[in-house]
């Protein structure tokens, strides 16, 4: 079971003062507690279970019929589901307070526990996938139920070139406890405790406060931030080293062994995605930064007055009118608002996000930075951490986040291991929850300042989303490469992060001594290697599906809502050609990508 990906946000709260009340998450629909004797009664029958499907089924899965595979694969979803749940439950715990040390203990052990009842079950995708062909094809010829399930057996079959022998796969999989887990527990736990002496401010803050004062309108205060970051980095930098460096080795190692082509060869049989349709998609957005990023910036640095700007001007609101606060109410009846309009069903689904403890939203001590929805299991509902400081951005990473939400709820229906989205098409509802809501916000916009303030945001929002993560995933590649060499001090590790910065950003930004180091804080460098380029895929491919909306493509909500329920038991051409999009296609790419110059035209047509 995967735990939740943190989404990076760039505003953050101390709770709720002045939002009104934000909520926090209600976990009893998950277990009552965790010394609850629900908890206990499901983790002892996993136990019993992962031991009776090894017994009834290893060394035995060429002999089956059709209905006794069929029978076969619902044990195993059963087994799945519970074990989701257990450890939704513990990860939800521990990234409400990651500093908690009950909450840290209760997660590793339930780790190490489902790691060891679960190591059984490593015959059943290994042995399958020596079925041969016509076997497979046969048994999901004889029985429709069973046929369904071709999407899962599809992608476990794609791992058959990179499976090792039994016995190296159990290994593996008992060793995953110590390995990049234990690791990426040590990255979370020092970066939930990392506070930030920020010049002007009575406290030290946490990480999510300090990243928040980037966006002050005082562009004082958002270099005093910018510095602080900097020197909390320094010191720490060497572990952070250490951390990548142990995270990429052990990944070249893997890879090696698996006889992967590529460092990013496994996300992208993870995410059901071509290989050549991802290169596509990075090359679309490299050769589009002069006309994206680039342009937008050096207009950025005319509206602020500056000659150059600095790196903590990047995500600087306009002073085109006064900051904006908006409340946990508004919030909800903008986002609820924007859904309605669109489809009264996508509210309908969102409400309970609301009314039944869903969404965890203020800023506590330990609690983890960034914002996620994570679908826990199949059988419950998912949970949206967020935090929420009241800016108008916030307002969009609830957009975001319930997206997620509700695409998760609605991918249900198909069932645990057909629900599950690859990451590129995961964040499709929730881009396009996102646009949904700055369009109603836009074309309430009674002024042309705040025609021109949303507009910005929009852009930037979409740059991080597009171009920053395309950098990131440009430093990945450069890191893991680097690594297959040896070793890589932190200055190694500095100047690779550099190199995509300043091709990335343009020649509009001067960047401060101390900014080489902000490669430490990403979390998914460390949690989920290469991830990043999902978010742009979902970007460019929301925005090619909102110019169909807009477009007036017969049906679209219904073709929408199809898309969403058919959660992974479609790849993602089957999912876009109802809407005459094809992302294999590399022109598709440019169509995403001229909406977001297609705002900044806008942008500069507003200039005096």
């Amino acid at each position: 079971m995967t735990l939740p990906m943190p989404r990076p946000v760039f505003d953050a709260n101390a709770s709720s003062g002045g939002f009104g009340d934000l909520p926090d998450w209600d976990l009893r629909d998950l277990y009552p507690a965790p010394e609850s004797s629900e908890f206990a009664a499901d983790m002892a029958w996993l136990e019993t279970a992962c031991a009776a499907f090894a017994a009834d089924y290893e060394g035995k899965l060429s002999g089956l019929d059709a209905g006794a595979m069929l029978a076969c694969v619902l044990a195993y979803e059963r087994i799945d589901i519970v074990a989701g749940r257990l450890m939704s439950f513990a990860g939800l715990r521990y990234y409400q307070n990651t500093m908690d040390s009950d909450r840290a203990k209760f997660i590793a052990d339930v780790q190490d526990k489902i790691t060891t009842f679960t190591t059984p079950l490593v015959f059943f995708s290994l042995e399958f996938n020596r079925l041969e062909d016509s076997q497979l094809d046969g048994l999901l010829a004889a029985n429709s139920d069973l046929a369904r399930y071709r999407p899962v057996f599809d992608r476990m079959r794609a791992m058959r070139p990179h499976q090792l022998s039994d016995e190296l796969e159990k290994f593996l999989h008992d060793e995953s406890v110590v390995g990049a887990s234990a690791w990426n527990k040590l990255f979370d736990e020092t970066m939930a405790g990392l506070m930030f002496r920020v010049e002007g401010e009575a406290d030290e803050l946490n990480l999510e406060a300090t990243l928040n004062l980037l966006t002050d309108p005082v562009r004082a205060k958002r270099e005093a931030a910018a510095r602080a970051l900097a020197e909390v980095f320094d010191k720490h930098i060497k572990l952070f080293a250490r951390v990548h460096n142990t995270l990429a080795k052990e990944k070249e190692i893997h890879d090696r062994w698996r006889k992967m082509p590529s460092p990013q060869h496994g996300r992208h049989l993870s995410n059901h995605v071509e290989p050549e349709v991802v290169e596509a998609l990075r090359n679309a957005v490299v050769a589009a930064y002069p006309k994206l990023s680039h342009r937008y910036y050096r207009l950025k640095a005319k509206w602020l007055g500056l000659e150059r700007l600095q790196v903590w001007d990047r995500n600087a609101p306009l002073a085109l009118e006064a900051p904006k606060v908006v409340n946990w109410d508004e919030a909800t009846q903008m986002v609820l608002g924007a859904y309605g309009d669109f489809a009264p069903e996508m509210a309908d689904l969102a409400k309970p996000f609301f009314e039944k403890g869903w969404i965890d939203a203020g800023v506590k001590p330990g609690k983890a930075p960034g914002a996620f929805a994570h679908p826990t299991v199949s059988t419950v509902h998912p949970y949206v951490m967020l935090n929420y400081m009241g800016k108008p951005r916030d307002v969009m990473t609830l957009a975001h986040e319930l997206g997620h939400g509700v695409h998760q709820v609605l991918a249900a229906g198909q069932g645990e291991l057909l629900s599950s989205t690859p990451l590129t098409l995961a964040e499709t509802a929730s881009v396009f929850g996102e646009m949904l809501t700055f369009r109603k916000l836009l074309d309430g916009a009674k002024t042309k300042a705040e025609r021109k303030t949303l507009l910005a945001g929009k852009v930037e929002d979409m740059i991080n989303t597009v171009v920053r993560q395309i950098a990131f995933y440009d430093f990945e590649c450069k890191l893991h490469a680097a690594r297959a060499e040896g070793e890589l001090t932190p200055d190694d590790i500095n100047a690779l992060w550099m190199s995509v910065q300043a091709q990335s950003l343009g020649d509009a930004f001067d960047f401060m001594d101390g900014y080489e180091t902000f490669w430490a804080y990403i979390p998914h460098f460390v949690h989920s290697p290469f991830y990043v380029y999902a978010y742009a895929f979902g970007d460019g491919l929301v925005n090619a599906l909102y110019a169909a909306y807009e477009g007036g493509l017969p049906d679209f909500e219904a073709k929408y809502f199809d898309m969403l329920k058919a959660g992974g038991s479609k790849h993602h051409k089957e999912l876009l050609a109802p809407f005459g999009l094809d992302a294999s296609d590399p022109k598709f790419w440019d169509k995403g990508l001229s909406m977001i110059a297609g705002f900044i035209d806008e942008l500069e047509a507003m200039e005096d």
